[in-house]
């Protein structure tokens, strides 16, 4: 019993601690669908962060698909498998900020969906990345920037439902999700123009092609999915909708 309290009394620390650390966004409005809210400007090379995980390569796909010049950020060019006349991959690492900045020159906007599975000790692999990037994309004068974190940071925090806020993060994912909370962080505190998408547990089923996003997604009893192509499909959107700019958006289905 004595166990059972003190495991609780960690979790509950952890979720406060997620909560403090993580970005507070100041959104005050929920959208249920995927309306049409885009300016009329519309840039036309974009850098994707992240490219050969499961939402990185559905934002590769769909930026192609909208006829974008795409270029692949990405440690091991042989993992991405798609080819286009108008994709160029690129070779390097977020920590090694001479590589990140060769890869952010000339862009228009940058979409970050990085990620490792370094889950059982410390990293920084996500903010010393983010950190670098942040930097490259100011030297260079890139000032889009959607990145993709996770619900169960900041105002989001418990929302991810039970399961994952009594066991999954406390037991297997707490460094990393220490490491998106100060990733976030550190977007908010930068000069460029950034959304940040907090999606519930990612899957790969079809794009749904409607899902809500706003401040109040997510339950803090149930634990709410949404599939990776519905999140690149709303990442992409924020290349040139105004709505979320500077702000954390949570999208679940």
């Amino acid at each position: 019993m004595k166990l059972i309290v003190l495991y609780l009394l960690y979790s509950l620390t952890l979720l406060f601690a997620l909560r403090r650390r993580g970005l507070q966004s100041g959104i005050k409005t929920e959208h249920k669908t995927d309306g049409n809210n885009d300016n009329n400007e519309k840039p036309k090379r974009i850098l994707v962060i992240g490219a050969t995980g499961g939402t990185g390569q559905e934002l590769v796909r769909q930026l192609l698909e909208r006829d974008y010049e795409v270029t692949a950020f990405v440690r091991k060019p042989a993992k991405l498998k798609v080819e286009h006349p108008k994709l160029m991959i690129v070779q390097g690492n977020v920590l090694d900020y001479d590589s990140v900045e060769k890869a952010v020159r000339g862009h228009d906007a940058v979409l970050s969906a990085l990620g490792h599975k370094r889950f059982f000790y410390p990293t920084q692999i996500l903010s010393e990345g983010t950190q670098n990037l942040l930097r490259a994309m100011e030297k260079c004068n890139v000032l889009r920037f959607v990145c993709e974190t996770s619900l169960g940071i900041g105002n989001s925090a418990g929302r991810f439902g039970l399961y994952y806020t009594f066991f999954t993060i406390p037991v297997i994912l707490p460094f990393y999700f220490w490491d998106k909370a100060l990733q976030e962080k550190l977007i908010a505190q930068s000069n460029t123009k950034w959304t940040i998408v907090r999606p519930g547990v990612l899957t790969n089923n079809p794009k749904q092609g409607e899902y809500r996003h706003g401040p109040d997604i997510g339950s803090y009893i149930w634990t709410v999915r949404i599939p990776r192509a519905d999140v690149a499909k709303f990442m992409i959107r924020q290349i040139t909708d105004d709505t979320y700019l500077k702000m954390a958006v949570a999208v679940a289905r």
